[in-house]
């Protein structure tokens, strides 16, 4: 709830009361781990405060923020903090008192307006700033300006629906879409970018977007466009153009751009002028080029993919098991029969449990009596659910190579996640070595998450790939498609060099609470981004050739 983290924000700027500020941003974390579906029950029966973390206040914000768009708390602590504090104390080191004392005493409303006061040297002729604080903060800003503009694709889309809600109410506004590459679902976003639909004259629907209370400044601003930054340091690009362009502005905005010039060729040999093609939708353009509509997650493999390599893409109707799940036996927030109840509800015939093993204490890893405990309470647990549930681990891949459960417990298990958790930073060829034993082990495992990345927070572990996806072929491997919108890995980039190879996959959620189902969206986004097909995804199988697949 993108709303509560501002909330939680704008608290701690105004020096309000830090338990009232971290209470939000608890109730945000709490309301996150809600799939759509439940949040809704929950609004309805009025029973959010049921939940840890949610008390009546937030609750009552939640609803008003279902009800309207829009919250009383919010509107009020926006309008007593500029969103110039905002960005000031977005930059690490500038707390919010400094953030305030700059802007008052030098009238720096921007991260770039402070930035050209540091290098005048104007920052440390305030009280309480000298020439070394001045130096912290100016390098303290260059980093920044690296960071800032990068969001994870969970976050963009997130921010991005926000400005789109807040468009839409606008007067004259006749449609808003997500474009850039939130729409073509790319791990790190640099931009948003959304294309506004208009019934009559575009510039006084972007004067109103102007003042949309967390964008920070308007950057650059004409005919049909409006660039601008959220206090957040974040860049966002409106295109305003009328409701009969709406398809071509939306194609071109959603890029890439290989992919729109090759259309723009096709549609000039059918004699269209490409300027003056009126195409409500996307569909309408592609017609006019001749040739099939292209998901925009499919557009960067080639200029224009051939229809073959479009046949058959999974989808999200296509899976039909959930198999890598976790419960409150280790790190995760929901019981085993919420689970499964939220499997249930959500039509899946599968559900693989799949809590840590021991080498993940840290995550509370169950040891083998605690694992054996679990097969009865699956058991139990089956007798009242529909969704069928089978045995499974997240085992840790350790520094040898080995799994971190003995053979005999591996091999009364349905399916094995292996994954690394710990010593991501072992040299190339050390980590290699590693992978290549973990990949040559003949019970049959899901590699897990499989290069340990944590998007913009963590790179991928050194290793060769190539090598390490050489032994996964020959050996007994499938390779995990992680949808947790931290991870996205195995990274889409690599997902052919594994195609080729012949290697099967699975599309998880990485689940550790029933919203958490939500992740296979990405997941299955990332896959398509890969190119991967309906029949090269085991869990897009029946329960029982699923289960003969993986059975370790």
């Amino acid at each position: 709830m993108a709303a509560l983290r501002e909330i939680a924000a704008r608290l701690r700027l105004s020096g309000d009361n830090p338990f009232r500020a971290r209470a939000y941003a608890a109730g945000a974390s709490a309301i996150e781990g809600l799939s759509d579906a439940e949040l809704r029950r929950r609004l309805r029966r009025d029973t959010l405060t049921d939940i840890e973390g949610i008390g009546a206040a937030i609750s009552g914000v939640v609803a008003e923020l279902a009800r309207h768009g829009r919250s009383d708390v919010l509107d009020r602590l926006r309008a007593s903090a500029p969103a110039a504090l905002i960005e000031l104390s977005q930059v690490p080191g500038i707390s919010r008192l400094r953030a305030r004392k700059l802007h008052d005493a030098l009238g720096v409303g921007s991260v770039d307006e402070l930035r050209e006061a540091a290098r005048a040297g104007r920052i440390r002729t305030v009280k309480g700033f000298g020439p070394k604080t001045e130096a912290a903060i100016l390098a303290a800003l260059d980093a920044y300006a690296e960071s800032s503009r990068v969001l994870r694709l969970i976050d963009a889309r997130e921010e991005a629906e926000r400005l789109a809600d807040f468009v839409r109410s606008q007067p004259g506004v006749s449609a808003v879409e997500v474009a850039g590459g939130v729409r073509r679902w790319e791990e790190e976003i640099g931009e948003l970018t959304l294309v506004v639909a208009v019934a009559g004259e575009p510039t006084p629907v972007a004067a109103h977007v102007a003042h949309y209370p967390p964008l920070a400044r308007v950057e650059r601003a004409e005919v049909g466009r409006l660039v601008a930054r959220l206090a957040s340091g974040v860049r966002v690009d409106l295109r305003f153009v009328p409701t009969a362009r709406r398809g071509v502005a939306l194609l071109e905005e959603t890029g890439p751009p290989a992919h729109v010039s090759t259309l723009q060729d096709l549609a000039a040999q059918r004699g269209v002028d490409w300027n003056s093609l009126s195409a409500p939708d996307e569909s309408a353009v592609y017609a006019a080029a001749g040739v099939a509509v292209v998901a925009p997650e499919a557009r960067a493999w080639a200029p224009l993919p051939p229809p073959a390599d479009l046949e058959d893409l999974v989808t999200a109707a296509d899976i039909r098991g959930l198999v890598h799940c976790h419960t409150t036996e280790s790190d995760g927030r929901h019981t085993l029969e919420q689970m499964a109840r939220a499997a249930d509800a959500l039509g899946f015939a599968y559900m693989t449990v799949t809590d840590h093993s021991p080498a993940a204490s840290y995550a509370g890893g169950l040891t083998v009596d605690r694992l054996r405990a679990q097969w009865d309470e699956i058991a139990r647990v089956q007798e009242r659910v529909r969704v069928r549930l089978l045995r499974g681990t997240e085992s840790d891949i350790l520094a040898d190579g080995s799994l971190d459960y003995p053979d005999a417990i591996l091999e009364q298990l349905d399916g094995i996640i292996a994954s690394i958790h710990a010593r991501h930073r072992m040299d190339a060829a050390a980590m290699t070595e590693r992978l290549l034993r973990a990949m040559k082990l003949p019970v049959f495992k899901i590699w897990g998450h499989p290069l340990g990345r944590l998007v913009l927070r963590r790179p991928p572990i050194p290793c060769d790939l190539a090598a390490v996806l050489d032994a996964a072929a020959g050996g007994r491997v499938a390779i995990e498609l992680s949808g947790d919108p931290y991870r996205l890995d195995l990274p889409p980039a690599w997902i052919p060099a594994a195609r080729a190879r012949r290697i099967p996959f699975v599309i998880s959620t990485d689940a550790h609470a029933t919203g958490d189902f939500d992740n296979l969206a990405y997941g299955v986004a990332m896959a398509r981004r890969g190119g991967v097909r309906r029949h090269e995804v085991l869990n897009a199988q029946s329960c029982d050739a699923f289960r003969a697949a993986v059975r370790p």
